[in-house]
């Protein structure tokens, strides 16, 4: 069944569930030789195939059904993320450039989920390219030391000294290369525009929770001590994050440079857009953040007490969730602790359960009211012998709890799936089975 797939060496490409955030590319890789793009069109033309299938229209349906809080079976999607690299191998990459290699992944992937997968990811008839973009310049820099790009990494955080150091951070700055934004753009379209429907999508950001940020300026040593140590200068270093934010939202949308997520766009820590309820009933092409889904988490201060994260860090989320039409919340953090603060957040649609929050508490607090995104611990697929079990046991157990709940089980943070392509696709085949079994 899986047949080429997992077999030699891991590519070893950036993997993220994220999507594209940024091309990755400079104007020196805008070249695409004529093997490769007949290589592009080749899979471009598998991918439109999936796409205009009926199946694929019936995921399409699922999830707007369960986004827009309908009863349905558990709903199901794996991605992979660094896992990626273990099934689409150096032996499957034909292409050699730059660019064409990153396509080439992207489009395989897409297949993949198409035919192999099993989960209810529906493939799109879309080429989207984001735009080039410069990291964000807070006015301090933070220097990462990282031994290889699938390890772990330090860092110097560059405000040792709120006296003097957080004069310096400032809203963020940000450059678009609009020449290789746009020369992405029109090689997509030459290679793809007879085939999928090539888009300009800006997808700006993963989240824009306020503690990432703020233990990269700081430390995160230092900023767990901030609370006690220096409440007020914590404060200050939040508020300046939150206006940032904001500030770049503001200019996005002046600018016009935001893209609607109410389709196949990963919104969230897992999970897709598709809904009626975005855009707005006004929305005549221009789009705003009240058009789209938001997303903040605060996976930074996962030991900090409910009451010091509802001083400290909810009020400098809400006004950015506040901006947007719907809203999830979380990551790996464990919410049920500190649910009671979290609802409060504006428009709130999905919400996450994380491997190490209590299912039964979170199942009781969201009910039907909210999306509960079900995340199990990605462990069980990191060895070549997986526990099918033991899989399945954790599965119907939490499905079981959640049977009340509007439910997606979400298969993410994979530093490695055991070098076997098949560990994905046995997990969405038990996944599926016991999401069918507790419908009926």
């Amino acid at each position: 069944m899986i047949g080429e797939y997992g077999q030699g060496e891991p590519a070893d490409l950036d993997q993220t569930a994220a999507g594209k955030i940024q091309t990755g590319f400079t104007k020196e890789d805008l070249k695409i030789s004529k093997e490769e793009k007949a290589i592009l069109r080749e899979l471009a033309e598998k991918v439109a195939e999936l796409a205009s299938s009926p199946e694929m229209e019936e995921k399409r349906i699922l999830w707007k059904k369960h986004n827009m809080l309908q009863k349905t079976r558990p709903v199901i999607f794996c991605d992979p993320e660094n896992g990626w690299n273990e099934i689409i191998t150096k032996p499957m990459l034909k292409c050699k450039g730059k660019i064409a290699r990153r396509w080439e992944m992207d489009l395989r992937k897409e297949i993949f989920w198409g035919e192999e997968m099993g989960d209810d990811k529906p493939v799109e008839p879309y080429f989207d390219v984001p735009y080039t973009v410069s990291p964000d310049d807070w006015g301090v820099e933070v220097t990462y030391y990282q031994v290889n790009k699938r390890g772990s990494y330090v860092w110097d955080p560059p405000i040792k000294d709120y006296n003097t150091d957080l004069k310096k951070l400032h809203s963020p700055h940000f450059e678009i290369d609009w020449e290789t934004t746009n020369g992405c753009l029109h090689l997509a379209q030459e290679i793809f525009g007879d085939i999928l429907s090539v888009r300009l999508k800006g997808i700006w950001w993963w989240s824009l929770g306020v503690t990432l940020p703020a233990a990269s300026f700081r430390g995160l040593d230092n900023l767990l001590y901030d609370f006690v140590d220096h409440p007020d200068e914590l404060k200050e270093l939040l508020s300046i994050i939150s206006k940032g934010y904001l500030e770049k939202l503001d200019y996005l949308e002046q600018n016009n440079l935001l893209s609607l997520n109410n389709d196949g766009t990963y919104v969230g820590s897992g999970g897709f857009g598709y809904t009626d309820e975005l855009p707005q009933k006004d929305f005549h092409g221009h789009v705003r953040t009240v058009d789209m889904w938001g997303f903040t988490e605060s996976q930074e201060t996962v030991n900090v007490s409910p009451e010091m994260y509802e001083e400290f860090i909810f009020p400098y989320e809400k006004p950015i969730m506040d901006r947007f039409g719907l809203t999830c919340y979380g990551c790996c953090e464990p919410l049920h602790s500190r649910w009671h603060i979290v609802k409060r957040h504006h428009n709130l649609r999905r919400v996450s359960c994380s491997p190490w929050a209590d299912i039964k508490k979170m199942a009781s607090y969201l009910e039907d009211k909210y999306i509960l995104s079900l995340k199990p611990n990605p462990a069980v697929l990191a060895k070549p012998i997986i526990d099918k079990d033991s899989i399945r046991k954790w599965i119907r157990e939490a499905f079981e709890i959640t049977k009340n709940c509007i439910v997606e089980i979400i298969m993410k943070d994979n530093h490695t799936i055991g070098g076997r392509a098949e560990n994905v696709v046995e997990w969405c085949k038990i996944a599926r089975e016991e999401a069918e079994r507790i419908l009926n």
